[in-house]
């Protein structure tokens, strides 16, 4: 029997990848732990592996496919024993309905659920469940990724009348756009308001303007047209559901690096030396930005309230201070996290954020080193850059964005010295850490900067 491969999901928030490059040709045996193919997400590519015997009777997905679905078929092996030829006619049946994904140019076909309404007079006796598009009987919980019911209810779609396609008929959001683009999704009924209440005006929906607007306020000719990759797609995506989401508000401290830079100085300059391919270098070379990371996850462990992450029904606080750190990449952005930062060393965070940002220029991190964390750091320092606030990235609930650290006149004892001062900003989700929580953890942090011994001990 034909075995059918699809597209992975290599990561829990991949919808889609680019089939970069196939590692084998039709006719080619292949075994399982064999490297077939390069997948592009919107993060990294990565090598995916066979996990069955047999020989590439057909390449479904040519190399260089780009917005190839998650679970959609790439390619067909024939079993020991089979004739490839036979098998590359017969694959390509359909996938189980629970892992199939939608095709990106079809419309999802939505049916409505048919419940009969309770007699106003006499109460309702209990109903039995009638099953919904959805896979989940009415009156059951339907499934769905918190991202799909928001826009479910800003849509007025009930999201139990939508065919779910994500795992185990979880409804996600490629399934409420295809819902409303349908027309076919019931609304969602209208919580009736209280008796004597005002009637609430509805107010205007406001609508980003079209492609077709934007390209018609400049003059042909003048422009050229840079399709988004994956990349950017998912950071344009995220961002939207971080600033209309989650309520930020945000914090800023001065602090004094002069005795930081001091110390720098000094553990840089004790570094036993090593043997590289190029000779001997120093064992490490500790930046700024690596001693505001351990800071950073010092001052979280030291006020554990602040680590946190909010969700709908619980408050998620956090054992490990895990720190994203903002790497620039062509083309877009990527955080990968140093892991348990309060408990390293120095220089092994050093060293160990050298080679994370080094492999994510060349996008080549796993995705359990850019995925997680409890809060991240983002430093414009070198660029010059005197302060700003960053965009929190979620499930965080903190992000530090560092600034500069540049000579200004500050006042002490009543006179005026000459010191080097960094502006930092704390941006928080104001659900999970109030005014005051974050006060105290810019403090915190504060603190151990301007005396930087405590993070030796």
């Amino acid at each position: 029997m034909p075995i059918n491969i699809t597209m992975p999901a290599l990561s829990p928030t991949m919808e889609e990848g680019n089939l970069s490059k196939w590692l084998v040709k039709e006719g080619d045996k292949v075994s399982p732990g064999d490297v077939i193919a390069e997948i592009e997400t919107d993060k990294a590519t990565m090598e995916v592996e066979a996990v069955d015997e047999g020989t590439v009777a057909k390449l479904v997905v040519p190399a260089g496919t780009e917005g190839v679905k998650v679970n959609a078929l790439i390619a067909v092996l024939a079993a020991e024993g089979e004739d490839a030829g036979a098998a590359a006619k017969s694959g390509g049946g359909a996938a189980p309905a629970k892992a199939e994904a939608p095709k990106a140019d079809a419309k999802a076909e939505v049916i409505k659920a048919d419940v009969p309404k309770a007699e106003p007079a006499a109460p309702a006796p209990k109903a039995e469940a009638t099953p919904v598009a959805n896979g989940h009987a009415a009156g059951e919980r339907t499934f769905a990724s918190p991202l799909a019911r928001r826009i479910a209810k800003e849509a007025g779609v009930d999201v139990s009348g939508v065919t779910g396609t994500g795992p185990h008929g979880r409804v996600v959001k490629a399934d409420v756009d295809a819902a409303i683009a349908g027309g076919g999704a019931k609304a969602a009924p209208a919580a009736k308001a209280p008796a004597g209440a005002p009637a609430a005006a509805s107010a205007p929906a406001v609508k980003a303007m079209s492609d077709d607007q934007v390209l018609k306020l400049f003059e042909e000719g003048s422009y050229d047209l840079v399709p988004h990759d994956n990349m950017r797609k998912t950071i344009a995506r995220r961002l939207v559901e971080a600033k209309t989401t989650i309520p930020h508000f945000y914090l800023t401290l001065d602090c004094e690096l002069d005795a930081l830079l001091a110390l720098r100085t000094q553990i840089n300059a004790a570094a036993p030396m090593k043997k590289t391919d190029k000779g001997e270098a120093p064992a490490y070379k500790l930046s700024v930005n690596d001693m505001v990371i351990k800071a950073m996850a010092m001052a979280l462990k030291a006020v554990p309230d602040a680590n946190a992450s909010w969700t709908e029904t619980a408050m998620v606080r956090h054992k490990h201070a895990d720190v994203g750190v903002a790497v620039s990449i062509p083309g877009g952005l990527i955080t990968p996290i140093i892991r348990h930062a309060d408990e390293k060393s120095l220089s092994t965070i050093s060293n160990e954020m050298k080679d994370l940002a080094s492999r994510a220029r060349s996008r080549k991190l796993k995705p359990e080193e850019y995925q997680g964390g409890t809060t991240a750091v983002s430093n414009l320092g070198m660029f010059g850059i005197k302060d700003f606030a960053a965009v929190i990235n979620p499930p965080h609930a903190t992000i530090l964005a560092v600034g500069a650290g540049e000579e200004r006149a500050v006042v002490k004892n009543g006179e005026i010295r000459v010191a080097t001062v960094m502006s930092v900003t704390l941006s928080t989700d104001h659900r999970a850490v109030d005014g005051a929580l974050g006060a105290e953890l810019l403090v915190a942090f504060k603190r151990l900067i301007e005396n930087p011994m405590g993070m030796l001990v």
